[in-house]
């Protein structure tokens, strides 16, 4: 830990290490798709392009400029997954793997850089936990692969449907939305299948809750037992997915060319996937193109809030929502601390979340107007579905991606980047920041007024 001349303490490097350890990432990603090799044609994509996708790749968003299943070889689709698979657990997992294989001894600061990633308060037992996740992942993506295969396999052969089982698996459960199957069409040709439906929503939940969820969860095994953070996150997450999926029902009923033309179960599971898929998944099985104006409204609020904390997905969180939500339940009802389940709000937990949401809305606000700027032909609630779309790392799309010019791709490269280490700085600057020269000196209070 750093010092200043006063002797103050600074925060901690691993934040930018996380940042650095992200972007690096990114670019040997991009290095690689550019080989003519990752290449379905053997020609090079360009270096743009396999920038855009491999930042869509290791921030786990999936919007593409190029079809991911037509346009990129076997090693190119090998590439792909790997950059989802250290995206959505973040880099440091690979970096274990890595320890574990040369039965090397994890050094501190490793461990701090692991607490960083998985966005622990503590860094006690965060090799044990980070073996945990990395064996839950494996096993959870496995059983969705096998899933999966009773539907790819009868249809595309053994060896191309297990590739595909596995390939979707990975991606649904680290919230990437990338697929294979060709065309922009994600899982439009499957809307019916309920297997498939089912099978990546599930991967899509549970990726998104949050590993420190998960193990709360086998561990207590009651939601009374439950830590707050956990009852928090599973309130919430209930309400966006089944809220979000009751209004999508109801709003594209009659679209004739979204729901209208399904029965009332196919009409229940496809506004479900819709509700669930914006939770940071982009993954979709209708056309996003032609929703009604309200439903992509809806849309843009439920991507800006995404999934949980320490999850494969993005977006400024389920958590963050729901203290501020509890904040303003404290100031309606005139208490002096926001409360849930029995449980005191920490002091400075609302100022935090209130904190990340401005920056967060700033960051879209600014990214909406700057693609606005660029493309003035566009509709501004379809680029603002693009920018939360990006920013949230979900990868639905309403304008078609690879119809943007390069700069407006490089602005949407900045809010994937965003999306996915922004999150993990921010919590880091914002609440665990030592104290600061502005901390140890109180000026006298006068009041101001709000509202």
């Amino acid at each position: 830990m750093a010092q200043s001349e006063n002797g103050v303490r600074l925060m901690p490097s691993t934040t930018r290490l996380v940042a650095l350890g992200f972007a690096t990432v990114i670019l040997i990603g991009a290095l690689l798709l550019t080989l003519p090799i990752s290449s379905s044609t053997g020609e090079s994509v360009g270096f743009p392009d396999a920038l855009f996708t491999s930042t869509s790749a290791v921030c786990v968003t999936g919007l593409v400029v190029r079809d991911t299943g037509t346009e990129f070889s076997t090693f190119g689709h090998v590439v792909i997954i790997l950059l989802i698979q250290i995206g959505g657990l973040g880099f440091m997992a690979a970096a274990t793997i890595f320890f574990m294989l040369l039965g090397k001894r994890i050094s501190l600061g490793t461990r701090l850089m692991l607490q960083e990633s998985l966005n622990e308060d503590r860094i006690g037992g965060l090799v044990r936990l980070m073996r945990w996740v990395i064996f839950s992942a494996f096993t959870i993506e496995g059983i969705g692969a096998l899933l999966l295969a009773t539907r790819f396999v009868p249809i595309l052969g053994l060896g191309k449907g297990l590739w595909y089982s596995v390939f979707h698996a990975i991606s649904a459960f680290c919230n990437a939305g990338f697929d294979i199957l060709g065309n922009y069409r994600s899982l439009i040709d499957f809307r019916f299948d309920p297997i498939i439906n089912f099978t990546v929503m599930a991967l899509i939940v549970i990726g998104g809750l949050g590993f420190s969820v998960l193990q709360d969860v086998r561990a207590s095994r009651s939601f009374r037992k439950f830590r707050l953070h956990t009852k928090l996150v599973l309130t919430s997450t209930a309400i966006l997915i089944f809220g979000g999926a009751l209004f999508f029902l109801i709003v594209e009923w009659s679209n004739p060319t979204t729901l209208g033309p399904m029965n009332p179960f196919q009409k229940a599971m496809a506004a479900l996937f819709q509700s669930v898929t914006l939770r940071t998944a982009g993954f979709n099985t209708i056309d996003q193109v032609t929703l009604h104006p309200a439903s992509k409204f809806l849309s843009v609020i439920w991507m800006f809030i995404g999934a949980s904390p320490a999850s494969t997905g993005g977006g400024i969180k389920t958590s963050t929502v729901a203290v501020l939500f509890l904040t303003v339940r404290m100031v309606a009802k005139g208490r002096s601390e926001p409360t849930a389940f029995g449980r005191t709000i920490p002091k400075g937990t609302p100022g935090r979340a209130l904190a990340i949401a401005f920056i967060g809305l700033g960051v879209l606000l600014t990214e909406i107007m700057a693609l606005q700027l660029l493309h003035p032909e566009k509709h501004i609630l379809d680029l603002m579905f693009e920018v939360a779309s990006a920013l949230g790392t979900v990868g639905v799309s309403s304008v078609v991606t690879n119809t943007l010019g390069q700069p407006a791709r490089l602005f949407l490269i900045l809010a994937m980047y965003t999306g996915r280490v922004g999150p993990l700085t921010l919590t880091l600057a914002l609440g665990r920041r030592q104290a600061a020269a502005a901390d140890i000196i109180h000026y006298p209070e006068d009041r101001t007024l709000v509202g």
